[in-house]
């Protein structure tokens, strides 16, 4: 039979628990709950139609025909300190995560010290024949503990720790992909900006050879001297037109050299783009079936949002267990005495073991506060993915229609200039011949530079919109968010 004095223990032991039991159900969580919900993924259906396109690949540069961008942006991700100031991040969430998980497991620890102390002759031990002598203490021990966590409060920090790393690796891939696309659409300018100087520098040797026949007539008495004049015009124009371009050129190059994380002269040895040329492939030909959808998964940025919210939720469950009790197992073995030679002796030996409990009863309103702003930042949370969401499907919209749009007026363009080229032959044929003067023929050959550079533009713009809406599409980026039907934590208006 168990002795009075186990009997009393567990007696005690029971008191306490419900006691503890009962104040914990008394707990306030105060008026702490969410407001916002995540937005579904509607209203779109008409403006995002499938087109039977494909997602863009992860090696989604070198399918465009061009390998020098292929090789662009692999230089640019190794040299971006962006890029590496955001795995620096990443591999912080992962250490921080590291240390969550710990909580799951006992604690031991090892604890051991030597002091020398005068014990006090008016104190305690006064009287005792240890008072007002020097004593020398020499301890050492073993502990153990380990917190049951009966609540899940360990669990869930582990939880939204885990929701960081996928967080912040979500952002480095968000940073990559921003800085690859932002690679390619510069290195579309430069392509453009070569195609324009063509059309410039046909045009000046265009206007050369007109400049010549024209002196020419003015020798034979076929023209006047204002005729000439205004093609000496217009081919100093062109020609300034051309120094422009390449001052431009040079400016993009630049460019490119500063995303690379390089010098200028790094941009002196980019060889021209071969991007517009008829060989260069364009996989991205229109928006993938279900895209609406794949948005959700597809994203970066919109996947770390996500993931943002899901550690959020579980910042809310460990604020709110941190209202109920916590209990944990405590052990101690160890040899402790006032008598160092006797350190050794079995007689110094020293135990201890038992659950310890600790239920918060009053903290100044300081639990509840954080609560309250561990509910805010789930709504701030929510707010912001909504927010992505809604940009994401704006982005992708104004992207296709703009791909759309452009292709539409490439075809009209070009049509346009097969025109244009056909009336500049007229009218040359028809000034050679003596029928029309030289402003026909220099009417005609603006109208056929304007036309030739509006549809080198135009092919530039193209290819620029589907950069961007490769980045819009996500890049080939494979993260998933948590199950988009995820409950919102509930509200915790309690007694």
């Amino acid at each position: 039979m168990p002795s009075a004095t186990t009997g009393w223990r567990l007696a005690s032991l029971a008191v306490v628990m419900s006691t503890t039991a009962a104040l914990a159900g008394c707990a306030a969580f105060g008026d702490a709950r969410t407001t916002q919900r995540l937005a579904p993924v509607s209203d779109a259906a008409r403006s995002l139609p499938a087109q039977h396109g494909q997602w863009p690949a992860q090696d989604w540069a070198d399918q465009f025909g061009d390998p020098q961008l292929g090789a662009l942006t692999r230089e640019a991700l190794a040299g971006s300190p962006t890029l590496q100031a955001a795995l620096a991040r990443l591999a912080s969430a992962r250490a921080l995560a590291e240390g969550a998980r710990s909580g799951l497991y006992p604690h031991a620890g090892i604890e051991g010290g030597f002091h020398r102390e005068r014990i006090s002759e008016t104190d305690t031990l006064r009287g005792t024949p240890l008072a007002g002598r020097w004593v020398d203490q020499a301890q050492l021990s073993g502990t153990l503990s380990y917190d049951l966590d009966f609540w899940g409060r360990h669990r869930a920090a582990l939880q939204a720790a885990l929701s960081g790393v996928s967080e912040a690796d979500a952002e480095a891939q968000s940073a990559k992909l921003v800085l690859t696309t932002g690679v390619a659409r510069v290195y579309a300018r430069l392509a453009t900006l070569f195609a324009l100087r063509d059309v410039t520098a046909q045009t000046i040797d265009q206007r050369r050879e007109l400049a010549r026949v024209g002196r020419q007539r003015l020798a034979a008495g076929l023209d006047t001297q204002v005729g000439l004049t205004l093609q000496d015009a217009d081919l100093a124009g062109a020609e300034a037109d051309l120094t422009r371009i390449d001052d431009e050129i040079a400016v993009v190059r630049h460019q490119l050299a500063a995303l690379l994380g390089k010098g200028p002269d790094r941009g002196l040895a980019i060889a021209r783009p071969v991007l517009l040329s008829g060989a260069a492939r364009k996989p991205v030909a229109g928006l993938p079936d279900d895209a609406r959808i794949g948005l959700l998964s597809r994203r970066p940025d919109l996947v770390a949002a996500r993931w943002r919210v899901e550690a959020a939720s579980k910042d809310i469950e460990v604020a709110r267990t941190a209202f109920l009790p916590d209990i944990s197992l405590n052990a101690m073995a160890g040899l402790t005495t006032i008598t160092p030679s006797d350190f050794l002796l079995g007689a110094s030996r020293a135990f201890s073991f038992g659950p310890s409990l600790h239920l918060p009863v009053f903290e100044g309103g300081r639990l509840r506060a954080d609560l309250h702003g561990r509910y805010a930042a789930y709504d701030a949370a929510v707010a912001d993915y909504n927010q992505t969401l809604t940009q994401a499907l704006r982005d992708t919209a104004d992207t296709v229609d703009g791909l759309q749009a452009t292709g539409t007026e490439i075809t009209q363009r070009q049509h346009a200039l097969q025109l244009a080229d056909h009336a500049y032959a007229l009218a040359a044929r028809r000034w050679q011949a003596g029928l029309v003067n030289q402003l026909a023929v220099l009417a005609a050959q603006s109208e056929v530079l304007a036309q030739r550079q509006q549809v080198a533009q135009l092919q530039g713009q193209r290819l620029d919109l589907q950069f961007r809406l490769i980045w819009t599409l996500g890049g080939g980026y494979a993260g998933h968010p948590p199950v988009a039907g995820t409950a919102a934590p509930a509200s915790t208006q309690m007694p």
